[in-house]
């Protein structure tokens, strides 16, 4: 059931959501806050199971999107006829049927694989043996710890490491691997409370790995001699983006394009609980079916209009990144790209534009289409992780749309029932008039904004390093999915596909440990970041800029 809160009177809805008049073609009809309302709760419901990429939920929610399209008259405009666009997540490890573990003296014996001890995702297949060397924690005298491997020969040789910190404090799985490598171990046994699963030790060092028992470790005799064989294969996981066009209709401008997009996903479950993501981004998928519908019932623009839903925005930016590499229109033919992202929570009849500055008309764009109460708070970066930065950096000028973050931000309380429709429904008649100035008017010219300075703004943005992570990553590291353009973390040469291990000598294993230490700081901190690039470890200082 709706809230009634959601929903404005009719006679409101009238006035603010009345028909735009459009020459030559049928009249342009804003999307109700019932219609969006409707859309959202869809999409927030506990069988969509809150949408992660990848998953079933996020495939039925996808269906339901296409449905929505065919069903308003859109063509489709992904692959091979459909509305669907398929994209891999990712690539990950799964297990063969040759690993294993034995011990080859004193007392020989073999070791069960997914019971006494697993490989790690991230291992290298092969096969290893040799004598097995004790080596404590791994601890290699970094960041106050101990020297673990001082006056140890590994060279060649299987070496067992504790799971977790040592007396000077932590040490991650990771450093545990690099101190190993760096003094030339064969292959490296981590022994720990549980077994992990494949996907949490799934980065790369290049040296065989493993995670055994303390039961199986004690079976390790003084001296012993041991066979480790890792056998792994690869599994692809893949997303999909859903696509409608409505063609346009002036043949001097139908040839171009303008993307109006939106991400459909969201987290899934985390811990149990399902994250519905209503407003994170239900809200701005719906927004986008109802302008799709609005522009499709009405004939269409003189441009041609591209209607994206991207998934794997949450894993970064995967569904938008893959687009931009394979569109549906060529970029060169693309105009401008709209995203909205959290378009559900309105204060204060205050919406948030970035991106004023990437395209030399797009301020006068946003100029003449506020309207009906709402007040445009435009930025000129198009600064903002979220899908159009893919856009930006392809050299297609770009506006964001979003209402803000808010305290459900990737909570489970980002439900339908905390939506104002009727919010999101004032929304889309600013959004309306600016894709008609886009698809109409002359052709923004793509500027390559400047990266903005440290100090700018002062320090009430909060520092920002201007990474986006892969959360599918956390607890092994933090793999960066990509970074910003002219933000601390790009300036820095990070990029997508690096390991985040330590910031400012301090682990930062999960998301919410590197938002930690970086709004521990102001703008203009510099900060030491230790990563790993290519199976090695990297030191780099980044300085922090301010938040969007």
């Amino acid at each position: 059931m709706i809230p009634r809160r959601l929903v404005p009177p009719l006679g409101v809805a009238l006035v603010l959501l009345g028909a735009l008049a459009v020459s030559a073609r049928g009249a342009l009809v804003a999307p109700t806050a019932q219609s969006l309302a409707e859309d959202v709760a869809t999409l927030a419901a506990p069988d969509m199971e809150g949408r992660r990429s990848g998953t079933p939920g996020a495939d039925r929610a996808a269906r339901r999107i296409a449905e929505w399209l065919q069903h308003a008259g859109l063509r489709p405009g992904g692959e091979h006829g459909t509305y669907v666009q398929p994209f891999v997540i990712e690539r990950g490890a799964r297990l063969r049927t040759a690993n294993t573990l034995e011990i080859l003296s004193p007392a020989p014996r073999g070791l069960e694989v997914g019971r006494d001890w697993t490989p790690h995702g991230g291992s290298p297949s092969g096969e290893v043996a040799g004598e097995v060397v004790f080596a404590g924690h791994g601890a290699s005298g970094a960041y106050g710890s101990r020297d673990d491997w001082a006056e140890l020969d590994v060279r060649g040789k299987i070496v067992v490491v504790l799971d977790g910190p040592s007396d000077g404090g932590r040490v991650t799985r990771l450093e545990k691997l690099l101190a190993a490598k760096r003094h030339g171990a064969a292959a490296l046994l981590l022994v720990g409370d549980a077994l992990p699963p494949l996907d949490a030790t799934a980065v790369p060092v290049g040296l065989p790995s493993a995670t055994i028992t303390r039961e199986a470790a004690a079976a390790f005799a003084p001296r012993a001699r041991a066979r480790l064989r890792v056998d792994l294969d690869d599994e692809e996981q893949r997303g999909v983006n859903v696509i409608g066009i409505v063609p346009g209709t002036d043949p001097a401008l139908a040839a171009e394009a303008v993307v109006v997009g939106a991400h459909y996903d969201h987290l899934g479950y985390q811990g149990g609980v399902m994250y519905p993501g209503a407003d994170d981004n239900a809200s701005g998928t719906a927004l986008v079916v109802g302008l799709a519908r609005a522009f499709a019932s009405a004939g269409g623009a003189p441009r041609t209009l591209v209607f994206a839903l991207f998934g794997g925005e949450e894993l970064g930016l995967l569904g938008s990144g893959h687009y931009v590499r394979q569109p549906a229109i060529p970029l060169a033919q693309t105009v401008a790209m709209i995203n909205f992202d959290m378009v559900g929570r309105i204060r204060e009849d205050r919406l948030i534009v970035q991106g004023a500055d990437s395209g030399s008309s797009l301020g006068d764009v946003l100029a003449a289409s506020a309207r009906g109460g709402v007040r445009l708070d435009v930025r000129g970066s198009p600064d903002g992780p979220s899908d159009h930065t893919r856009f930006y950096e392809a050299g297609v000028p770009v506006l964001f749309f979003t209402a803000g973050r808010h305290p459900d931000y990737h909570q489970p309380t980002d439900t339908a029932d905390r939506i104002d429709a009727a919010g999101m429904a004032r929304i889309a008649v600013v959004a309306l008039h600016a894709i008609e100035r886009l698809a109409g008017d002359a052709r923004p010219t793509y500027v390559k904004a400047a990266p903005r300075p440290s100090s700018q703004g002062g320090t009430s943005g909060g520092a920002f390093l201007g990474a986006l992570v892969d959360p599918r990553m956390a607890g092994d590291g933090l793999k960066l999915s990509a970074t910003l353009p002219g933000s601390g973390a790009a300036r820095a040469g990070l990029r997508a596909g690096d390991v985040l291990i330590r910031i400012a000598g301090v682990v930062v294993d999960s998301l919410e440990a590197l938002r930690r230490e970086v709004r521990a700081r102001k703008p203009g901190d510099r900060v030491e970041i230790l990563y790993l690039r290519d199976d090695d470890a990297h030191g780099v200082t980044a300085t922090l800029g301010v938040r969007p």
